[in-house]
């Protein structure tokens, strides 16, 4: 069983950054992939990120390539999403999940309580 604990959401202005951070509750968190969705009010809960068990290997959704940037540190059982030059439209709800394979799509089998990022224009 893996659990998971975003922080870091919040209010920022357009143009802005924040860090989101998901520490796990695991003894082999290397044994996992992890990734950030995000899901807006009315919308299906979409992919971000995705980095695989040894940060290798990243993967973005198109809509944040070259602004957001995954990574993790496995001595710290944490992953983080950094954000920059946020836009409106990045407005939502962040969630972490990890699953023993490393996909863009959502059969994660663990996932946080999300984290409320909103940024105003």
């Amino acid at each position: 069983q893996v659990q998971l604990e975003e922080s870091g959401g919040g209010l920022v202005q357009a143009g802005g950054s924040l860090r989101l951070s998901c520490a796990a509750s695991v003894r082999t968190f290397i044994n996992y992939a992890m990734a950030w969705f995000r899901q807006a009010p009315g919308k299906e809960r979409d992919f971000v990120a995705a980095i695989n068990w040894s940060g290798r290997n990243t993967y973005y959704a198109d809509s944040v390539k070259g602004r957001f940037t995954i990574s993790r540190d496995n001595a710290k059982n944490t992953v983080y999403l950094q954000m920059s030059n946020l836009k409106p439209e990045d407005t939502a709800v962040y969630y972490c999940a990890a699953d023993r394979r490393v996909r863009e799509t959502k059969e994660y089998d663990f996932w946080g309580q999300g984290t409320q990022v909103t940024v105003s224009s």
